[in-house]
């Protein structure tokens, strides 16, 4: 066991003077302690800008030369980082959307030489890259682990190229027996599958309607708080280098509001640049080690970032089956249980991080917290969103944790935090981290203190409906023209409140959903249709 100063940084929420040059250890952390305190003691983030088929590179070796530029980025010596590397005793690997391997972990754990004994690829979804680090520092408190590599990575832009000029597939890359892409794997056939209804690009915006109905707000209004966001995390990416946009002009908040034939409708209210941009190349990875390895290694103590806690739960994953579509009991949930275990109150944050595919996620967040949507000192965002800097498949919210551990080493903040959002707002896991370790003197959290699933009361789900009914929430789809394709609404009766989903074709109700008139809570006329095998509507008064 190392020998070292019973003395130390300053930690959370306990007051220090410090001695220039001297580096303090709390009094309470005392050699033994620091074997069971998690640190992150190397980030580091891969871009690769270029779209040319001979610059392609797949995920596999984006993520090795992400892991590599983190154990630069631990500031050892080359040979120190050599068997550091060696080290490397457990693996978790954010699922990626672009090459189906058949076991990354292992692949990884081969080309990097190590032993890892723990091996994981995480399930699809937003969520996972903080479910990951929270996971791998619990294992590093308990002593399961001695070093731990957290990483992901995309090459969905390569991919699209070799796609676009039928070399598929690509030369060179990883064989694999089956390339079927995710999308394709995981389609199911469920009551909104009928409808054509279950996309995120449907889902979120349907989330944002009933959120903007339920504030009051105008659909004018709303829409240009989406604007204002969005064009401050566009300011955001226009300043990191790591961002898909970098070197480009941050759109406006009016470019990004005007609808366009480069901005076009997708879903009402979204238009194309409040979607989730995922053509990208982009990797991620953090190292996270024992304080006492960290140590042992020589390690700067700048480098030195703090895991403090994290939670994470699930909503129900059929949307239609949700208490409600103003509000996310997953996210609220997830948020209040991380600065709980965190030891940390939302006035100790610094700094955010909140994964935005869409704006309703981070509206949400803010919403929740009590802090300002948009125009805060501190934006709500160190990347500037899955629009403006890339969604990178599942795997943003890692660069999102990279960035953060940056931010708190150049002292811009003490605590940060990091919401990561999957699905359809259906998976949400959130973490802190601080400059300095937790003020309490309690271990990181050894558990997620929220249950895998956690959801109000379910409403009566009604398949197949006739009768007056009111809207709960709604969207508007549209083609590519710029005409709207069909309408969907998740509707209650009027006689027994039963939930149903409904589509509509007619011209006159596609005009008023479209309109800049708010519908949630109209009227309509629901029938069955027995051809079709769904439910379609009306707006009561619509012209026929």
């Amino acid at each position: 066991m190392s020998h070292v100063k019973s003395e130390g940084l300053p930690t959370v929420g306990v007051t220090q003077e410090l001695t220039e040059g001297e580096p303090v250890y709390p009094r309470y952390i005392t050699s033994m302690m620091s074997a069971s305190i998690p640190v992150v003691i190397g980030v580091g983030d891969i871009k690769n800008r270029s779209t040319r088929l001979e610059d392609a590179v797949e995920p596999l070796e984006l993520m090795l030369q992400a892991i590599a530029a983190a154990l630069k980025d631990t500031g050892i010596s080359a040979q120190d980082a050599q068997t550091l590397q060696r080290s490397i005793d457990s693996i978790s690997i954010v699922a990626n959307w672009t090459w189906p391997y058949p076991n990354t972990p292992e692949l990884l754990a081969n080309r990097l030489g190590c032993k890892a004994n723990y091996l994981h690829e995480s399930h699809h979804g937003g969520n996972a890259p903080a479910e990951l680090f929270d996971e791998a520092s619990r294992r590093i408190a308990s002593g399961q682990s001695k070093v731990a590599v957290v990483t992901g990575g995309e090459a969905l832009a390569s991919l699209g190229a070799f796609q676009a000029a039928k070399k598929f597939p690509p030369p060179g890359w990883t064989h694999v027996d089956d390339t079927t892409s995710i999308w394709e794997r995981t389609r199911k056939s469920n009551l909104s599958s009928n409808y054509g209804l279950g996309l995120p690009t449907q889902v979120y915006a349907m989330y944002e309607a009933a959120l903007r109905a339920h504030r009051g707000q105008s659909p004018a209004e709303n829409h240009r708080e989406s604007s204002e966001l969005y064009a401050e995390y566009a300011r955001v990416a226009a300043q990191n280098p790591i961002a898909w946009s970098h070197g480009k002009e941050a759109d406006t908040a009016d470019a990004i509001g005007k609808i366009t034939k480069r901005n076009r409708m997708i879903c009402l209210p979204y238009p194309l640049v409040m979607n989730a941009f995922n053509n990208v190349n982009m990797s991620a990875a953090c190292i996270i080690t024992s304080l006492e390895y960290a140590r042992q290694l020589r390690i700067p103590e700048s480098q030195l970032i703090f895991p403090l806690g994290g939670a994470g739960t699930h909503d129900y994953e059929h949307f239609w089956e949700r208490s409600s579509f103003h509000s996310s009991r997953s996210l609220s949930s997830c948020l209040d249980a991380t600065l709980a275990v965190s030891n940390v109150k939302t006035d100790d944050i610094d700094l955010y991080d909140f994964y935005s595919c869409f704006p309703i996620v981070p509206k949400l967040a803010s919403l929740h917290l009590g802090i300002p949507i948009y125009g805060s000192k501190r934006p709500t965002t160190l990347l500037g969103g899955l629009t403006s800097f890339g969604g990178a498949g599942n795997n943003y919210s890692m660069h999102a944790i990279t960035e953060m551990v940056r931010q708190l080493r150049q002292g811009n903040g003490r605590i940060g935090l990091v919401l990561a959002n999957g699905g359809v707002l259906s998976h949400h896991h959130a973490v802190c981290l601080s400059r300095h370790p937790r003020g309490d003197g309690a271990p990181y959290p050894n558990r997620n203190p929220l249950p895998r699933h956690i959801s109000d009361a379910q409403p009566p789900i009604a398949e197949s409906v006739q009768g007056s009914a009111r809207i709960e929430t709604y969207t508007v789809q549209y083609d590519r023209d710029g005409s709207p394709l069909a309408g969907f609404v998740l509707g209650r009766l009027d006689d027994n409140g039963s939930r149903f989903i409904a589509i509509t074709t007619d011209g006159s109700t596609l005009k008023d959903l479209g309109s800049s008139t708010e519908q949630v809570g109209k009227s309509i006329w629901v029938g069955w249709d027995q051809e079709t095998r769904r439910n379609t509507f009306k707006i009561l008064g619509s012209k026929i």
